[in-house]
């Protein structure tokens, strides 16, 4: 356990410690931080570095077991009417609990907290039905994807503007740290009800699973119809760090504590009806769950007090000034860093690799994510400077992302659409946005419009840059077949219908 803990610091570290550093860095030169606002944030990251560590531990330990178990006893039934309510639950109560939707939701009083947690969840859980169906009915991924965003882009139509950016920011923070291993382990776990192994269902889940969000969250708009959205503001540090840590901290144990228990509860009934897990292993899952309840706890303090109070200050301390351009390639270099420090980024691109037999390349892949998320947090720095409204940047972006997963093989479509969700982690969310927020508040523009959309642009451009990869990769790959034959593991990418990866 201590050797998977320290495995789990060093993850942590090297996530937030490039951003740190840069923070840091321009803090000390051209922003001129004051000595508290670097207190605070150095102890944010040192916190927020604990909780990280302590929380993917605990997901470990007992979301992914819980996935995998829930999903085999859920394959020996073979009956859609039991494993369709079980899917949607799980689906929905892990959201709940999702550090990435904590933060976001924290962020903004348009309607109750619980109301925007609930509808996003409750998106998730519909989306992961459909993933089963999916999975079931052998429909084509492209159909579905094309389908489920044009339901997006017709509700759009009748959602006000200001809730607009937030609807889609809603779908790139669903897919963390917390439900990302569970979802997978549950699909691993199902796959004895598949007809296919299980590296044939690896990609897509993740996809799915952050369009429902957008769809949920723009129902909500159109009910709420809300006029003026309050962007909560982070509380002046007038008790002192201490003080703010320490009145912090009971506030976060009690919210983590509602959002984990129907799970824990669901976890007990499960074991009591037909789980029966070895008591071993039900020792280990009740710790995961410690692990998680408190690291989420420090990890959500952390990002209050230290984290996002800095983000909105050094946008704002950026954008007043004679050369607020320098938001754009501060904002990219962020975005930079932020990637190459993901760990969800690199279980991915790993498994990419793995699942193609090295057809697919982990750099290449992580060279597209780079490049993508730095041109989409450069992209909405300008739209933060000027105003522009997130349609002229997610209209065409997703228009020829659908129009490209008609012409790329069927891997590529998955994995850039997975790529985009666990692109927007924690680094994004509890700096990048309220950098962003910062900087448009400072020049006067609505953050709603022009500050929220961050993640939903991060989220995006991953769909364009590994797509178009694999376009690229696709007829390389067919002028080499006219001249000699294709390796095994080569020609599976190329397929239109890969049998191993659909």
């Amino acid at each position: 356990m201590l050797k998977n803990l320290w495995q789990k610091l060093r993850e942590s570290i090297f996530a937030v410690l490039p951003v740190t550093a840069i923070v840091l860095i321009a803090g000390m030169t051209f922003i001129k931080l004051d000595s508290a606002t670097i207190v605070a944030f150095v102890s944010g990251s040192f916190l927020f570095i604990i909780g990280m560590a302590l929380f993917s531990l605990g997901a470990e330990m007992a979301m992914m077991p819980l996935g995998e178990s829930v999903g085999a006893k859920l394959a020996e039934s073979k009956k859609l009417w039991v494993i369709i309510p079980i899917f949607f639950l799980m689906g929905f109560l892990i959201t709940i609990a999702e550090p990435d939707l904590q933060v976001l939701s924290d962020q903004v009083s348009t309607v109750p907290k619980w109301t925007l947690i609930l509808a996003v969840s409750g998106g998730v859980g519909v989306f992961m039905v459909l993933f089963l169906l999916r999975t079931v009915f052998k429909m084509k991924f492209a159909h579905i994807l094309v389908i489920a965003y044009a339901i997006v882009f017709v509700l759009a139509i009748f959602v006000p503007q200001n809730f607009l950016a937030l609807a889609f920011d809603s779908g790139g923070v669903t897919t963390g740290p917390i439900s990302v291993p569970f979802l997978m382990a549950l699909g691993i776990g199902l796959s004895t009800v598949r007809s296919g192994s299980k590296e044939d269902q690896s990609f897509g889940m993740i996809a799915l699973c952050s369009v429902g969000p957008i769809i949920a969250v723009m129902i909500i708009g159109i009910i709420f119809k809300p006029a003026d959205i309050i962007v909560e503001q982070t509380a002046a540090a007038t008790q002192g760090l201490f003080g703010q840590y320490l009145t912090a901290f009971p506030h976060y144990l009690g919210e983590v504590g509602i959002a984990l228990l129907p799970i824990i509860a669901l976890f007990v009934l499960f074991q009591t009806i037909s789980l029966r897990l070895p008591k071993r292993t039900l020792v280990k899952i009740l710790i995961g769950f410690f692990y998680t309840y408190i690291g989420l706890s420090i990890f959500l303090m952390a990002v209050n007090v230290g984290f996002l109070p800095a983000g909105k200050l050094i946008g704002a301390e950026l954008a007043t000034r004679s050369y607020s351009w320098v938001l754009i390639p501060f904002g990219m270099v962020i975005g930079f860093a932020v990637v190459l420090a993901e760990p969800a980024i690199h279980i991915l691109i790993e498994q990419v690799e793995d699942l193609t037999g090295g057809a697919i390349s982990k750099k290449i892949i992580l060279l597209c994510l780079t490049l993508g998320i730095s041109l989409s947090i450069g992209l909405a720095m300008i739209r933060v400077l000027t105003g522009l409204s997130i349609w002229y940047f997610l209209v065409p972006g997703y228009l020829i992302a659908l129009v490209l997963t008609f012409f790329v093989p069927s891997i590529f479509t998955s994995i850039a659409f997975d790529s985009g969700g666990v692109a927007s982690g924690p680094m994004t969310v509890t700096f990048l946005l309220p950098f962003a927020m910062g900087a448009s508040a400072a020049v006067g523009g609505n953050i709603m419009t022009d500050a929220f959309g961050l993640v939903a642009m991060v989220a995006m451009t991953p769909l364009l840059t590994v797509q178009i990869f694999g376009m690229v990769y696709k007829i390389k790959l067919k002028a080499k077949s006219r001249k000699k034959p294709l390796p095994a593991a080569a020609s599976i990418a190329v397929q239109e219908e890969p049998v191993s990866f659909e």
